[in-house]
């Protein structure tokens, strides 16, 4: 997760990064966000469950809060996103 926001009022970006970049450094990919200031909490994280898979795939490891955000989220991300792929497309006139 890459820190983000300001003081007292944090947002975090869940990334790809090489393990010798700093925690804020420069990123290979966002894959999605953590908000943990909204109120609902359904809304706090959203993801891209697609491209989650291929880095995992590819063999990144996610750190244990990320992991846990992965674990409670992962499931409905990739569901909003097929329901998503199968909504037509508006018709254009």
């Amino acid at each position: 997760m890459k820190k983000m926001g300001r003081k007292h009022r944090p947002y975090f970006r869940i990334v790809a990064i090489d393990s010798r970049q700093p925690r804020d450094g420069r990123t290979l990919e966002d894959l999605g966000t953590y908000d943990p200031m909204v109120k609902e909490k359904d809304n706090r994280v959203t993801l891209k469950p697609d491209r989650v898979r291929y880095w995992m795939s590819i063999g990144a490891l996610p750190s244990e809060k990320v992991q846990a955000l992965l674990d409670k989220h992962m499931k409905k991300a990739e569901e909003a996103a097929a329901q998503a792929a199968a909504a037509p497309a508006p018709a254009q006139s």
